[in-house]
């Protein structure tokens, strides 16, 4: 790696901490210490109360994503990247947002707010391994899973028996960003750790078929 463990201390504790955007200690967290990618993502704001319409920093009229999608011409910053690299991609995109790809180093698992708490009660008391956790403002709760569980999805739902049951679950992979903590969600609020990343979570998240079988009964009894 470009830099170690004692850097990140060094921003912590305020070293030059003028000269580099607040996010970039973040970011230096997650390429230096949990090994992931981080693209710098676009912001929005909500016009008109807590659930006014949202605009976005893109530009778009019609954004699909306000507040939750790569910027455009902002360059992605690889794990491992060096201090002074990942002040610079910030300082480029001032005020972006923290987003980290999914389908590399992890999946993601995303149920309701409700049925993800449930769920993470049961699998806590099971003594199953899990992986980083986060919960929206959205009122999700997104649970890192190993690379591949969504390609992998319908097979194990059909092998489990829960094809045909009607869940609020879906599974991001490839393609899609998650918004990290602390940043803002879709000029919605800040996403929070539900259970925060480790060395060892960050680097092996579990795999999904471990925590499947929970999460689509917790999911089927919440939709009871």
């Amino acid at each position: 790696m470009g830099f170690t463990i004692g850097g990140i201390r060094d921003l912590r504790s305020g070293v030059r901490r003028r000269s580099r955007p607040p996010e970039s200690t973040v970011v230096a967290e997650y390429t230096a210490l949990w090994g992931w990618d981080v693209v710098p993502g676009a912001r929005a704001r909500s016009s008109g109360g807590e659930d006014g319409p949202v605009q976005c920093s893109c530009g778009a009229a019609h954004c699909p994503l306000p507040g939750a999608h790569p910027l455009r011409t902002a360059r992605e910053v690889k794990a491992g990247t060096t201090l002074a690299e990942v002040a610079g991609a910030w300082t480029a995109a001032p005020g972006s947002t923290v987003l980290l790809p999914v389908g590399r180093s992890f999946d993601v698992i995303e149920v309701s707010e409700p049925a993800g708490r449930r769920a993470l009660v049961r699998l806590e008391r099971m003594g199953l391994p899990l992986g980083p956790i986060t919960v929206t403002p959205l009122g999700r709760v997104q649970f890192f899973v190993a690379p591949g569980a969504a390609a992998a999805l319908p097979e194990l739902l059909y092998r489990m028996g829960w094809d045909d049951a009607d869940l609020d679950l879906r599974c991001l992979g490839t393609g899609n960003h998650i918004t990290a903590p602390p940043s803002d969600l879709a000029g919605r609020g800040p996403v929070r750790w539900l259970r925060a990343p480790t060395l060892d979570s960050a680097v092996q998240p579990p795999q999904a078929r471990l925590l499947l079988g929970t999460l689509a009964y917790v999911c089927h009894r919440s939709r009871s």
